[in-house]
Formats: C-alpha cells, sequence, structure tokens
C-alpha cells in the first residue's frame, strides 16, 4: 500500500473508529513514516547525547536489495508480516493477510496503549497489519516462493509498458517476469511491480507453486480498513479482541470501497489527494473535515520539529539536545519502532515457531 492509504485511509479508519483528529493524525503520520523513516543508527547531539534509530524503509531500489540479513529486520516486521503457516521458512515466512501473527501483533500494540508513544505504536502496526492484505503471498526474505509469471491486469498503465516491453525482449527471454523481475527482484513483491499497492487493481499472475493468483484489490483492501478500524475501536477501549468490534458502519464501508475502487491514477500523490477531497467533501458519511498535509522531509517534518535538521541524512553538524527531543513525535516513533521490532522478531515470531532474526 502507498500514502493514499497508509495516511489517507488510515486517518479516516482512525476518526472512524473512535479517536480525536489529532491522534487519528498522530496514527496517521506514524502509519505512512514506516515508509519514509530511511535513516538509521545513531542520531549524535552535540552535547555527546546520543539516539538509536532503525530505518524501516530502504530509499532506493527497494526491492533489489541483496543483503538478504538486513531486509528481514526492515521487510519482515514492517512491510511482509510472515504468517507462520508452512513447513519450511521459506513457506512460513509468506505474509497472508490477517494471519494469527498478524492479530498477535495488534494485541500487542493495544497492550501498550497507555505509554507515551502508544499512537506511534499503533500507526507502526497498522502499516504491517494492513499490508498483511496488499502483500500476500510474498515474503520480505530472499526466496524463490516471490517469483511472478504471466502477470496480468486490467487497464493499467504498468500492464502496458509490461507488454510492450515484452514484445521487444521476446527473443532474448522467455519470460520477462520469471528471467529478469524475479531474478532481479528476489525479494517481495517486485516481480509484480506496485499491482499489489494500487486500491483500483484487478490483476492475476502464476506464483512461485505454479499455482494462477487471481486479486482484486478493492475488496482486499476495504477488508484491512474494516480490521484497521477495529483495531482502533478495541485501542481506545482498551480491549485486546478487537476482532469483535464492530468495525466501519455499512454506509462508511460503502463509500470508502467506492473510493477504493474508483481511485485509479499511477501516482499515489494525486490518489492521496482525492482521498484528502473527499473527506473534505462529507463524501465519508459522518466525516467531513480537512486532513492536513503530511510532511516526509525537511521543514515541518518531525525530524526538523524535533532537531531541527533539514536533510535526509544527519549532515555534518549535529543538533542540541534539549528536553523537548524527550516529547516529540520523532523520538516516539523510532522508539515505537524499535518495540515493535523487538516483539515482533524476538518474542511473536518464534512463538509461533519462525526464527529470522
Amino acid at each position: 500500500m502507498n500514502i493514499d492509504f497508509h495516511y489517507g485511509v488510515v486517518y479516516i479508519v482512525a476518526r472512524v473508529g473512535g479517536l480525536p483528529a489529532g491522534q487519528a493524525l498522530t496514527v496517521a503520520h506514524a502509519c505512512q513514516y514506516v515508509d519514509d523513516a530511511t535513516t538509521p543508527g545513531i542520531l549524535r547531539f552535540s552535547g555527546g547525547e546520543i539516539f538509536e534509530r532503525f530505518a524501516t524503509a530502504h530509499k532506493l531500489f527497494d526491492y533489489s536489495n541483496t543483503e538478504d540479513d538486513k531486509n528481514r529486520l526492515v521487510w519482515t516486521p514492517f512491510h511482509f508480516l510472515p504468517a507462520g503457516e508452512g513447513d519450511t521458512l521459506k513457506e512460513r515466512a509468506v505474509c497472508r493477510p490477517d494471519s494469527s501473527v498478524a492479530r498477535d501483533v495488534v494485541r500487542r500494540a493495544i497492550r501498550q496503549r497507555q505509554a507515551d508513544n502508544a499512537l506511534h505504536r499503533l500507526g507502526v502496526t497498522l502499516h504491517s497489519y494492513v499490508d498483511t492484505w496488499a502483500h500476500q503471498g510474498f515474503s520480505g526474505i530472499e526466496s524463490d516462493l516471490n517469483r511472478v509469471k504471466s502477470l496480468n491486469a486490467e487497464n493499467c498503465t504498468h500492464q502496458k509498458w509490461l507488454s510492450h516491453l515484452e514484445q521487444m525482449t521476446r527473443h532474448l527471454i522467455e519470460d520477462i517476469q520469471r528471467d529478469v523481475l524475479a531474478r532481479a527482484l528476489p525479494l517481495g513483491h517486485g516481480a509484480a511491480l506496485h499491482y499489489p499497492d494500487l486500491p483500483s487493481a484487478k490483476w492475476s499472475y502464476v506464483d512461485g507453486k505454479g499455482d494462477l493468483i487471481e486479486r482484486s484489490n478493492p475488496e482486499e483492501f476495504i477488508s484491512a480498513a474494516d480490521m484497521a478500524c477495529r483495531a482502533v475501536q478495541s485501542f481506545v477501549e482498551g480491549r485486546e479482541d478487537f476482532e469483535s468490534q464492530a468495525g466501519l458502519p455499512a454506509d462508511v464501508k460503502a463509500a470508502l470501497y467506492k473510493l477504493l475502487a474508483n481511485n485509479n491514477n499511477d501516482d499515489e500523490l494525486l490518489r492521496l489527494r482525492k482521498v484528502c477531497e473527499s473527506v473534505l467533501e462529507g463524501t465519508i458519511p459522518g466525516l467531513k473535515e480537512r486532513i492536513p498535509d503530511y510532511v516526509a522531509k525537511g521543514v515541518d517534518s518531525w525530524k526538523f520539529i524535533a532537531t531541527g535538521l533539514q536533510s535526509d541524512d544527519d549532515g555534518d553538524f549535529p543538533p542540541a539536545w534539549t528536553p523537548a527531543f524527550e516529547n516529540s513525535d520523532y523520538r516516539r516513533f523510532h522508539d515505537a519502532v524499535k518495540e515493535h521490532r523487538f516483539v515482533v522478531t524476538q518474542e511473536i515470531l518464534p512463538a509461533h515457531g519462525l526464527r529470522i532474526a
């Protein structure tokens, strides 16, 4: 999923789920920031103080990154949450929608609702949770199960490009997805291009086991939104049995489904604009308000507000530490990331018979 869902739709479900606007904004921002927090390592302050961070995404060429050990600590806990189903590690690492592992991760976030970074932890958790619908069938480790053949989609710019490329290279390779994309991109859904993240896409492919997989993203995404809303409702009430919550009201679900199914621009920022415009116009029943702009980097970003740093990296001049840093969204987010990664890789996955880190 992209920013249109992780920020726009998550803001909607957070508001419908019972959070005030300010808290919903924090959850939605943290949810999207998982895709934008690309600076790892120690943040050093001018007075000698330090703060540890984990990157939750890679900067460029994400799916071609071949350092499997590092990838397992990024893609597995945050983007391709393993379902723990199957006999081999590769099978158990495959992401499945709303798996028992994913539900355990959500429950652990709800359990921490009194922490000072509880909203940030919820946002991080919702990112990995809703991605289990979008990224189902793929894994965050290098695996031949991530192979894709016979990729096909309805009325997609990507598919037109792919068909043209296939015609140009047919004399060189038998199947571009198998022999180029799948070999070059053995991690995640790289060989499936961006179809898993497009809310309106209806597409199909043959997976690494040779099975035909047919996907309809509007149905998958609305199911993810409904379950995310239940998670928020339980967070508000302090209950861990979020599966039993009401979820999205029928009229909200119908309106949101229509929005997702018709939001088919290839540009994720234009899709986000459409989501925000729909909320401002009152298209979503019971919700008519402006969703504030999301700032990932530079002035007005969480990092800038906390440290004064504008660049993607930390630059050559360390910032001064102040007590305000401890109350910043930036600090709270990165602590939530550390907590989430530890709980997933060191507690929940081993309890489900999977050791990946």
